[in-house]
């Protein structure tokens, strides 16, 4: 195989943010550096981008240009031997991987909208589902708004039963005391985990909630090394660790995450949100990892031109992806769909509503109240 030859090998990569601009022009300087180099040489381009970039420890543009490139090089790598990623990585431990849905509940505000969709989920074969009950509120919920969340999530367990796992998106947005609120109202539903219940940057305000909750932990799509996830794991703060791997170095950093992980006895549920070349990579780990759960997908509510992108080729059935066995990330992606879609400038933002919401579920009245 030839040397790194530019831009073009990263097209493999994939990364959704509202800061798409500039992760494009970090994955260009980063071609300037690494252009010429061994592409088997995976680790050695990971330092020499870490040599070179200053601020990568602390840049999710720097690592998510990374990341990309890191998918490729695997890619690109198994696609030389002919073999997907995880035989590279020491053989496959399962052949399918426990999926849940997210992305299922776009307009939904009501208790009883979340039940109607969520059955509607569950026929489908999901025994797994993720949500955000928490309207427009922000860093304070009042008691209004925990009430309602609360009789969301009562809605959506009485309506799929006990054997359904139900994962609490709270988007990292609330202070400790809101966050040890809505864990009392809440845990009686049986919650595999709540995610990132208080903003990403308090970790005072997560030791607390640890301190005063018992509901399990999941956290880590901000996490942009295996040093900051090492922090999370010796404090004991997190009990299902979901490091992205299109924000954390790719499949190289993502798999050494999965082995500290193991060592404190957490679970991996990785990161999922943005499409479907990071969907095979990450199933390509799922594979891999002793120590995975659970596996976040949007895989059924994508829009159809991103199942186009890969042929349709990672169904969910029965609740579980079948784990690639094509070479490297295991599909193909149709450069023609990727011409057919190219964005330039900033993501499309929907006025009133954060881009990280699911569509329709922002209630802007609750934005406005404050304690």
């Amino acid at each position: 195989m030839d040397g790194i030859k530019g831009v073009e090998a990263i097209v493999v990569g994939e990364r959704g943010s509202a800061a798409t601009g500039q992760v494009v022009e970090a994955t260009k300087r980063l071609a300037s550096v690494v252009v010429g180099m061994d592409p088997h040489a995976i680790e050695l381009v990971h330092r020499t981008w870490m040599k070179e970039e200053f601020y990568l420890h602390r840049s999710i543009e720097s690592t998510a240009a990374l990341s990309a490139l890191d998918i490729a090089l695997w890619d690109l790598k198994g696609r030389e031997f002919g073999a997907p990623i995880h035989e590279l990585l020491g053989g496959a431990y399962r052949s399918r991987v426990l999926s849940y849905a997210n992305g299922w509940y776009g307009n939904c505000r009501t208790p009883g909208e979340f039940a109607e969709a969520a059955s509607r989920v569950v026929k489908m074969g999901y025994r797994g589902l993720k949500f955000d009950p928490f309207g427009g509120y922000f860093d304070y919920i009042d008691g209004a708004g925990v009430r309602r969340a609360a009789e969301i999530v009562s809605a959506v367990r009485e309506a799929v039963g006990d054997d359904v796992h139900l994962m609490i998106e709270h988007h990292g947005r609330f202070s400790y005391e809101s966050a040890v609120r809505i864990a009392d109202a809440i845990s009686r539903y049986s919650p595999l985990f709540m995610e990132e219940p208080v903003h990403p940057y308090d970790l005072e305000g997560l030791r607390r909630y640890r301190s005063l909750t018992r509901v399990p932990v999941a956290l880590g799509e901000r996490i942009l090394n295996k040093e900051e996830a090492l922090q999370y794991l010796r404090e004991g703060l997190v009990d299902f660790l979901q490091v992205d791997l299109t924000n954390v170095g790719g499949v190289t950093e993502a798999w050494k995450i999965a082995a500290l992980a193991d060592s404190f006895g957490v679970k991996m549920a990785y990161h999922n949100a943005f499409g479907p070349v990071q969907n095979a990579a990450t199933l390509q780990l799922d594979a891999t990892v002793p120590n995975f759960m659970i596996q976040e997908t949007f895989y059924d509510f994508f829009p159809q031109w991103k199942r186009d992108l890969i042929g349709d080729a990672t169904k969910v059935v029965d609740g579980y992806h079948a784990v690639p066995d094509g070479p490297g990330i295991g599909v193909d992606v149709r450069e023609d769909v990727l011409e057919s879609h190219r964005a330039e400038g900033l993501e499309e933002r929907i006025p009133g509503e954060p881009v990280w919401v699911v569509r329709g579920t922002w209630v802007e009245d609750d934005a406005s109240r404050i304690p």
